[in-house]
């Protein structure tokens, strides 16, 4: 009989994985071209028109692995190597508050003129400083090869995206295997590598790091090893902000052991017990993501971020109107007569529908990852802009939890694998001629 699944075979198909993909973005461009512009979206076109913002942006037009920068890329790569201020991105405003003098350390690198105007606030507080400061440790190591600084900062983007996804995996198959078996934990970490966005997985996003540091948290989590699950989570909260919501599987164990009865103590009780020093010492771990990121929140960083983020892409917390608004005419925009929007849409509103369904589907069996999962897309959905969530449903387990539960008849499971595969190629390609890709 055939051995069961095991972490080395989660390796070794990860290894081809990333070898396939490395070589696909160097086949494929080799291959064939795309016709500019981009119009899936009403403001693409203007974006990936010939000699247009995305062909004049400084860190997007190193050689080196320049298949696989594009958009958001430009500013992990901007703070890993200039900071925050770095002055290349775009800035939004004129003005913002009161800065203190300027200097510090990276990335918090603050302007000089306290109380002066300041020329805007650059695009790149809208992104986390954990993924570019593993990149900011990692290029000079990859700089002896004789990289240029931003080569061998694309170089170190590209490595922590794949070893982020191998922990991502090897987690998902852990957690999968919880569910239902050896063979449905292999299952849901494949359907991840080949989901139609997992090529961010291997780009100079935060897609890999994110995914490594929530699944490894919820694993953690799960095998009682809450100080290193708080951990992962809190440098999962300084990747992404999604990352706070870790806070919730924590917190639902927690009270599920019953721990946090010893804190409901009266004065008397205290007097001659003395303070619950290990039930306090737990609690403070448990909401350690969400500590953080308050204090990250009220800070000028944190004020900046939702200056940027409501200026400039137009995302907020919770935004129900114009969630209501901008999916409506998404799916206007997909029955419509534009082939580019429909083709893009009808991606965008499955991932939708799947993620919903399952964390909805999931909250009896594994409430602890449907939650987590549930919030995640909740959360992404209603930010605003209806753009981006095929990307956004990868941090929710759920979806390749329930993807695994139906890959169990080989009917589905080859059809899903061709399909997704299909898509997956496609959507690579868009990314890798700076086409709106999600």
């Amino acid at each position: 009989m055939p051995s069961s699944p095991s972490k080395r075979t989660i390796f070794f198909i990860w290894a081809g994985w990333a070898a396939i993909m490395l070589l696909y973005h160097i086949w494929a461009p080799a291959r064939l071209t795309v016709q500019r512009p981009d119009r899936a979206l009403s403001w693409t076109a203007e974006s990936t028109r010939s000699g247009g913002p995305q062909d004049n942006k400084y860190y997007l037009q190193e050689p080196f692995l320049n298949r696989h920068v594009a958009w958001d890329s430009e500013y992990y790569l901007a703070i890993a190597l200039g900071g925050y201020e770095d002055p290349h991105p775009d800035r939004v405003g004129e003005s913002f508050g009161v800065a203190r003098t300027g200097g510090g350390f990276w990335p918090f690198v603050v302007p000089q003129g306290q109380g002066e105007a300041r020329a805007g606030i650059s695009l790149s507080y809208a992104f986390f400083p954990f993924y570019p400061f593993l990149i900011r440790l990692l290029a000079p190591l990859l700089g002896l090869l004789g990289l240029t600084p931003l080569a061998a900062a694309a170089l170190a983007g590209v490595t922590i995206s794949l070893l982020g996804t191998l922990a991502a995996a090897i987690a998902l198959f852990e957690l999968g295997r919880d569910e239902w078996g050896a063979e449905g934990g292999l299952r849901a970490a494949f359907y991840l590598l080949i989901f139609p966005s997992a090529f961010f997985l291997a780009v100079v996003y935060t897609e890999g790091l994110f995914l490594g540091l929530a699944f490894s948290s919820l694993l953690l989590r799960r095998r009682g090893h809450w100080g290193w699950a708080a951990l992962l989570a809190v440098l999962a909260t300084f990747t992404r902000a999604a990352g706070v919501l870790l806070v919730v599987p924590l917190l639902m164990s927690w009270v599920k052991q019953g721990e946090w009865l010893e804190l409901d103590m009266e004065w008397r009780q205290i007097y001659f017990r003395g303070l619950p020093w290990k039930a306090i010492g737990h609690a403070l771990v448990v909401f350690a993501p969400l500590l953080v990121f308050m204090v990250w929140r009220l800070s000028y960083f944190g004020m900046a971020f939702s200056r940027v983020e409501d200026a400039f892409f137009g995302r907020g917390f919770l935004d129900l109107l114009g969630t209501y608004w901008a999916w409506r005419q998404a799916f206007y925009n997909m029955v419509g007569s534009n082939p580019q929007a429909t083709a893009y849409y009808v991606v965008e509103f499955g991932a939708i529908v799947l993620a919903f369904t399952a964390c909805i589907a999931g909250l009896r069996q594994y409430p602890d990852l449907a939650w987590f999962g549930l919030l995640v897309v909740v959360l992404s959905f209603a930010s605003g802009p209806a753009q981006g969530m095929y990307r956004y449903v990868l941090a929710a387990p759920p979806v390749f939890l329930l993807l695994s539960q139906w890959g169990v008849r080989p009917s589905f499971d080859r059809v899903w694998t061709i399909a997704s595969v299909l898509l997956l190629g496609v959507m690579a390609m868009m990314f890798m001629f700076d086409m709106w890709a999600g």
